[in-house]
């Protein structure tokens, strides 16, 4: 069996790494995986999904974004969020629909929203803070949890490595924080050779040389929803929202930090068809 296909068929596998707790398997249908832990305090709770593709044709991509903030604003109302991730390929090639995919559907979240680019939204640095308000590169602080969040593409949809000058100096400012985030739409390393990845081992070098770098997330590749490593840093991956192939289900990742800086994160099987991991005995 090759690794990508190990890959694909463990995607629902443990995790226990530098404090980040096991994954667990998505959500059942009335979605009590989604609660925290009885007597869990957290520190923050999010969701990130990627690759909603609005425009592609013949997709359904109107519906898959409904669905989507459907089934975010429930678990939201099921256990509350504080924010969601895009990451990535909001758009399938057509930048002037990014305004509309954000009033129509991405504005209509209970919580929050963040997003960067992916390989096909085509967008410049200058048109994507006039649309949502902050660069294609950029870094927050959420509850002590600190973020850095970098664009991996350019206007003709080249793949590339991130600015790593960007987050270096970012990186720097979070150093008194226990946890930090990375969010790359692109990954910088090619785990294995069909993998469409940009190879950055000055990236990768970077991100290992922080201990509070907890995890990287990415999206970009549909078919991927669970984790691959460089060395001990977890790279996870969250299946997609919609476009033409991928895993045969629609879904996002919930990411968990306790007051005690614990990491907890597991793939939502958001849209339930089909069912996973089922066996009848």
């Amino acid at each position: 069996m090759s690794n990508r296909r190990f890959f694909i068929k463990s995607s629902l596998a443990g995790l226990v790494l530098a404090g980040i707790s096991p994954a667990v398997s998505a959500l059942s249908p009335a979605e009590q995986d989604a609660l925290p832990e009885p007597g869990k305090k957290l520190k923050l709770r999010f969701a990130i999904a990627s690759d909603g593709h609005y425009g592609q044709p013949g997709t359904e991509y109107k519906k898959d974004h409904a669905n989507m903030v459907g089934w975010l604003n429930d678990a939201h109302g099921i256990s509350p969020l504080d924010f969601v991730i895009i990451n990535g390929d909001l758009v399938h090639d057509r930048p002037d629909l990014l305004p509309e995919v954000k009033k129509d559907y991405y504005d209509h979240l209970k919580v929050p929203f963040y997003a960067i680019p992916g390989n096909h939204d085509h967008t410049d640095t200058a048109t994507w803070k006039s649309i949502f308000g902050y660069e294609d590169n950029f870094s927050m602080e959420k509850n002590g949890v600190g973020f850095v969040l970098a664009n991996t593409s350019n206007t003709t949809g080249k793949y590339l490595a991130p600015n790593n000058e960007f987050i270096k100096m970012e990186l720097d400012k979070f150093t008194a924080l226990k946890t930090v985030f990375v969010v790359l739409h692109i990954p910088p390393h090619l785990w294995v050779p069909e993998n469409p990845f940009v190879d950055s081992p000055e990236t990768v070098k970077l991100l290992h040389a922080y201990p509070n770098v907890k995890a990287v997330f990415h999206g970009h590749d549909h078919s991927l929803d669970a984790v691959f490593y460089t060395n001990k840093l977890p790279h996870f991956f969250d299946s997609h929202i919609g476009g033409s192939w991928g895993t045969s289900y629609r879904g996002y990742r919930i990411v968990e930090v306790d007051e005690n800086d614990k990491v907890t994160t597991y793939q939502v099987n958001a849209s339930k068809s089909p069912m996973l991991n089922s066996t009848v005995l």
